[in-house]
Order: structure tokens, then C-alpha cells, then sequence
């Protein structure tokens, strides 16, 4: 079943709501999210924010603390994610999101626990600041939230906490969007022809082309 979600957008927004997840594992097939945060920003500044733990009903693995320090005992009488989850959407609302790999990480959780407990799709669209990341500091090796912190000399204080990775990325953001700005002065924005996602340089054995920054859920090219 294909589902309707938002676009993958490269932007620097003043606007948005930066989210992150901390769950007993990788696979949203089988593990459950544990924390859920989010801030709310307008005109750069955040105004609000929404934290909650979550009782997983599951044994949280010592993996999973050893990483998050989060703990059965923590998350004991915590809501159940039907009202965790439930008080999250209608905190974000329509408003883009912003994460770190939550292309690939935080909304598939996400999109599995809004139509499991709401029937309900997720269609915000998104930016995911690791792509920017790498986008905007390709001399770094890695491209970690903390390494992309680190950089911006941006305290790591309280990493993998849900709230304290929300604080850490909302600043990061703002950064990487003042470096995205001075690029795209140099260097006009491409929008993609089939979606309007903002376009990226790629190499192939033919040589460089712009491909849709959507990829692989958009496919559109153009020539440079």
C-alpha cells in the first residue's frame, strides 16, 4: 500500500516544527518509540514545545538505555502512545517538520503508528538536516547530529534525549540554513519538473546532471 506523505524539502524556513523519537530500537516493524519531542519555532525563535515519555508495553533493552538512559521504571506510568502520539499530531499540525534522518528513521515510526492506531496518514512535509548536512559540510567525515553540533560549537549536553536532540537540532538548522542561503546566492535554486523539490548536483559516468532532491520517491533530472 503506497502512502500519501509529505515531500522531502531543502529549505531554510523560519516556520517549522523540529521533532525527534528515542525508541527500543531501529526497526518500527517490532520496536516502539519511548519518547516523543517536538518545539515549535516562529520567526527563528521557538515558542513552544511538547514532550512526552511513553510506555512501550514492552521491555525497554539495555541497548536501547544504554543509549537513550531511558528505563522501564521511567516510562512506568507514562501515557500509552495512542495519547502520546495522538497529542504530537495535533501539536504539529500542518507545520513542516525538521529532524535528523527522520527520512529514514523517525517518521517511519511515525507514519506505522498513525494509521495503526488513527487510520490516519502523515503528509507534513519535512526536512531532514542530514541531508543539509552533507549538503552544506562536506569536508566532515561524518555527518551525526553531534558531529554537525560539534562544528557549530552547539553544546551536545543532554544527546539522545528526545527534548535536549530537539534544542541541539532547532540550532543546528538554523546554521546549516544561513550556509544554504549564501550557496544558493552564488548559485540560483533548480526545482525539480516533475515536483518542485529543490534540485541537487550529481555526478554520473556521463557527468553532472541535477536530480530531484525527492529521490527515490521523485526521479525527475535535468541537464545542467
Amino acid at each position: 500500500m503506497t502512502r500519501n506523505k509529505g515531500k522531502r524539502l531543502n529549505q531554510y524556513l523560519g516556520d517549522y516544527v523540529v521533532f525527534d523519537l528515542e525508541t527500543t530500537g531501529v526497526r518500527p516493524s517490532v520496536d516502539q518509540i519511548v519518547e516523543i519531542s517536538a518545539i515549535r519555532v516562529r520567526g527563528h525563535q521557538v515558542v513552544e514545545e511538547y514532550s512526552t515519555l511513553v510506555n512501550p508495553k514492552i521491555h525497554i533493552p539495555a541497548a536501547a538505555t544504554a543509549v537513550n538512559h531511558i528505563t522501564d521504571q521511567m516510562v512506568k506510568d507514562a501515557p500509552k502512545l495512542a495519547e502520546a502520539l495522538g497529542g504530537f499530531l495535533q501539536f504539529v499540525s500542518n507545520d513542516i517538520l525538521v529532524g535528523h534522518n527522520i527520512h529514514s528513521f523517525d517518521l517511519k515510526f511515525i507514519y506505522d503508528g498513525a494509521e495503526r492506531l488513527f487510520g490516519q496518514e502523515v503528509e507534513n512535509n519535512y526536512i531532514d538536516t542530514l541531508f543539509m548536512a552533507r549538503q552544506c559540510l562536506p569536508q566532515l567525515s561524518h555527518h551525526r547530529l553531534s558531529d554537525v553540533a560539534a562544528y557549530f560549537h552547539i553544546s551536545t549536553a543532554g544527546a539522545h534525549r528526545a527534548l535536549a536532540d530537539c534544542v541541539m537540532n532547532q540550532k543546528c538548522y538554523e546554521e546549516l540554513g544561513k550556509i544554504q542561503d549564501k550557496k544558493q546566492q552564488a548559485e540560483p535554486e533548480v526545482l525539480c519538473p516533475k515536483c518542485g523539490a529543490q534540485m541537487v548536483k550529481r555526478s554520473s559516468i556521463y557527468g553532472q546532471f541535477y536530480g530531484c532532491s525527492d529521490f527515490p520517491r521523485c526521479r525527475g533530472i535535468r541537464n545542467i
